[in-house]
């Protein structure tokens, strides 16, 4: 394997998905720093989400015909020129466009690093190696946003989140540039679905829209009303596919069980642990009066066994099915779900809970990514927006139910839930695993799997 493209690859998916959760914590000081009132702490959590959510499919299919490392060499460099300016925005107006433009260039980004990474690793060996290190890249950078965040604010400024990502998306674009290897376009002649890609955007921006309007209380009407919405654009899209000359989504992509299953698993990964270690956040912060740098330090251990799962993962799929290893890493979610819920949600056991957590989801993030991805070459750059569609997707939308029932029930309620549907999930993919149809063939150098 060769590890500096891998390292480069890997490297752009933690920046784009820390990104999601970095201003998070950053959120009060920019409504201080800008004299906002507390309405303006909704769109500035979900506008980045929204647009890099919404995006990512046509950010895949971009490269499926432009070449992908010119797409991805294109996203850190807007990634990059964004950040910047957003650390001098004025108004919510300009704090806004600038989260929107940056989740708009990690959207081109991270599918076309995911093909280039697949690319660069045709032995099975070295894609698991690589795949276990990206999994663990996006799983950590998810968590560790809270730490990352926090501690910028309390020792530089809010301002200081969108700086950081200058440099660093700099660096990235030389390295691409230098150590990536090129990769021929996959479908060069294909024509853009301009009307599929506008239906799909608006699809995942609805639903990614309400369940935040559901999660902050703004209105069940409103909430209902763009979920609504969403659900009626998914359903346009979906007959949109099956009619299109060349559709956003391949139709051999629709057909693949390889790449369904590993969406369903990558948006339960996420809508089960994601959503959990949001509402920690909100209990240690809220409940147990701890700063957000102390939060961030207390769910050190989620990024940390995030990292050891992914590590574990590898040595596991060499003897059993990806369905199967999901399916464990899912057992080990809801025992940490489980953990919170017993531990009366005291700060010991929210740490030893979400680091539990963490474990079981670097160990089923790897075998989502790979089972998703277990599909010709020329459809991994579509496979590869579409898992990352599934996983934003779950995170919104868990979040939004597990705040929810927190909200009129209580935590451990919430935690609850999110176990039995992390363990119910868990039985459900080892169960798929058991009939033979449905065992993954995952490749091998020179063979493209039907």
């Amino acid at each position: 394997m060769r590890r500096a493209p891998v390292t480069i690859l890997c490297a752009v998916q933690f920046v784009d998905v820390l990104g999601v959760t970095s201003v998070t914590t950053a959120i009060p000081a920019v409504l201080a720093g800008l004299g906002l009132d507390a309405s303006a702490a909704g769109p500035l959590a979900t506008t980045y989400a929204m647009f890099f959510g919404g995006l990512l499919v046509v950010g895949a299919r971009l490269g499926d015909r432009h070449g992908h490392r010119r797409v991805l060499a294109a996203g850190l460099v807007g990634f990059a020129a964004v950040s910047l300016v957003g650390g001098l925005a004025g108004s919510l107006e300009q704090v806004l466009a600038a989260r929107a433009l940056q989740g708009a260039a990690a959207a081109l980004s991270v599918p076309s690093a995911l093909r280039l990474l697949l690319h660069a690793t045709p032995d099975d060996g070295a894609r698991r190696t690589a795949l276990a290190a990206w999994s663990a890249a996006g799983a950590a950078a998810g968590a560790a946003g809270f730490v990352v965040g926090g501690a910028l604010v309390e020792v530089l400024d809010w301002r200081a989140v969108f700086w950081v990502n200058a440099p660093i998306g700099a660096l990235l674009v030389v390295g691409v540039l230098l150590v990536v290897p090129p990769l021929a376009p996959d479908d060069p002649t294909t024509r853009l679905d301009l009307t599929g890609g506008v239906l799909l955007v608006v699809a995942v921006m609805c639903v990614v829209a309400g369940a935040a309007a559901v999660e902050q209380g703004t209105g069940a009407g409103r909430a209902a009303l763009l979920v609504t919405a969403g659900a009626a654009a998914a359903a346009t899209f979906a007959w949109r596919m099956r009619r299109a000359v060349a559709p956003l989504v391949p139709p051999r992509a629709w057909r693949s069980a390889h790449l369904r299953d590993g969406t369903v698993l990558s948006f339960v990964n996420t809508a089960t642990t994601s959503s959990s270690s949001v509402l920690a956040t909100l209990h240690l912060q809220d409940e147990l009066g701890l700063s957000a740098l102390r939060t961030g330090l207390t769910l050190l251990g989620l990024s940390a066994l995030v990292v050891v799962g992914a590590a574990a993962a590898k040595p596991l799929l060499d003897g059993r099915a990806p369905g199967s290893v999901a399916g464990l890493g899912l057992a080990v979610v809801a025992a940490g779900n489980v953990t919170l819920v017993v531990g009366d949600a005291a700060w010991a056991a929210v740490a030893v809970g979400t680091a539990v957590i963490g474990l079981g989801l670097g160990v089923a993030s790897v075998a989502a990514t790979t089972l998703g991805t277990d599909v010709p070459d020329d459809l991994t750059g579509s496979a590869s927006g579409i898992l990352n569609t599934g996983a934003q997707l779950g995170t919104a939308v868990g979040t939004a139910v597990l705040v929810m029932v927190a909200g009129t029930t209580s935590p451990a309620w919430a935690w609850a839930a999110a176990a039995l549907v992390a363990g119910a999930t868990a039985a459900w993919s080892v169960a798929r695993d058991d009939a033979p149809r449905h065992r993954p063939r995952l490749r091998t150098p020179g063979r493209r799997p039907a």
